[in-house]
């Protein structure tokens, strides 16, 4: 790939740091101990930044800004793109990759907030808390049934940093677990007594419940499928805090009912839906949605900030401004 280089010629005093999206204070504080100027407009909209961006080297961003190929040619002086998040899906990677600009973020940081929420969810599919809390509001103490996660079998669809600790916990919940992933988990899924399955198909025809913990990008397709959805037990639990294109959601509004399905998911494949298909899945009985919240904790935004500020501040350092 051809690489498109850029003036590196920058110091401390004349380096232009933007950053749009809302951060924790402390990711302020650690630039400006390091005598970083920046610039913090949380609410900059696309156009603003269209124009504000030729001025820049060092953008920062959270998940509410694109930084896409229009952005990253606007930015004449980029030098550094960074994500305060664990993933890249708004960032085009190739693009900057292409232009010589540095890509750094925070992997890792919000694992706990993931997995917790990820457990929370799955008990949620489960139980039906959030139908009886509804119900009592409106005065009925009606006694609703649900389903024990004890002794069901869970499979895990991506066995990095969350899927394995999503693992634990549903071990820890007398769960069996399964897991699948593209690379080989063989060994540390023994060590940990999950078992690793070699196909989706396997997956899809043992578990009780599917959690998705995977990476991929939008233009991605999706790992369960229709012929997914037909091998599926009756009364199979989906739960989604990853990426929302990982399930064929169009078949998955097709097979609901039919195989009893119950969905449980912080992301959504636009947000908030706009297709027909995603406006009737959203509204479906059978399905619960979080307005993608799998980060969205003190501690976690914290770790996040503080992860990708040290890395920022490496990667500033590397294009050779001296802190």
């Amino acid at each position: 790939m051809e690489t498109i280089e850029r003036s590196n010629s920058i110091n401390k005093e004349n380096l232009k740091l933007l950053i749009t999206d809302p951060m924790d204070n402390v990711m302020l504080q650690m630039l400006q101990e390091r005598g970083i100027k920046v610039d913090y407009k949380p609410e900059i909209d696309r156009n603003s930044l269209l124009n504000e961006i030729p001025n820049y080297d060092v953008v920062v961003v959270r998940s509410r800004t694109k930084v896409d190929k229009e952005i990253i040619e606007r930015g004449k002086n980029l030098k550094i793109i960074a994500r305060a998040g664990i993933g890249l899906d708004n960032i085009d990677v190739d693009e900057a990759e292409k232009r010589g600009i540095k890509i750094v973020y925070a992997p890792g940081a919000s694992t706990d907030s993931a997995v917790e929420l990820t457990i929370g969810l799955m008990i949620l599919g489960a139980r039906p808390i959030f139908q009886g809390i509804s119900m009592v509001k409106s005065g009925s103490f009606k006694k609703l049934s649900g389903v024990e996660l004890a002794g069901k079998t869970i499979g895990i669809v991506g066995f990095g940093r969350i899927g394995t600790k999503v693992a634990r916990v549903c071990q820890a919940l007398d769960m069996k677990v399964i897991a699948y992933d593209v690379v080989d988990i063989k060994e540390r899924a023994h060590k940990m007594g999950v078992i690793p399955v070699n196909t989706i198909d396997e997956l899809v025809t043992e578990s009780n419940v599917i959690s998705f913990h995977v990476t991929v990008g939008n233009d991605a397709k999706p790992i369960v499928t229709e012929e997914h959805f037909k091998q599926m037990k009756e009364g199979t639990i989906l739960v989604n805090t990853s990426r929302a294109i990982a399930i064929d959601g169009k078949a998955l509004l097709k097979y609901i009912d039919e195989r009893k399905l119950t969905l449980v998911t912080d992301v959504f494949w636009h947000e908030p839906p706009k297709e027909d298909w995603e406006i009737q899945l959203a509204r479906h009985d059978r399905v619960l949605i979080t307005p993608h919240i799998g980060a969205q904790t003190k501690e976690a935004q914290y770790r996040v900030a503080v992860m990708t500020t040290k890395n920022l501040i490496q990667a500033i350092q590397e294009i050779g401004v001296s802190l």
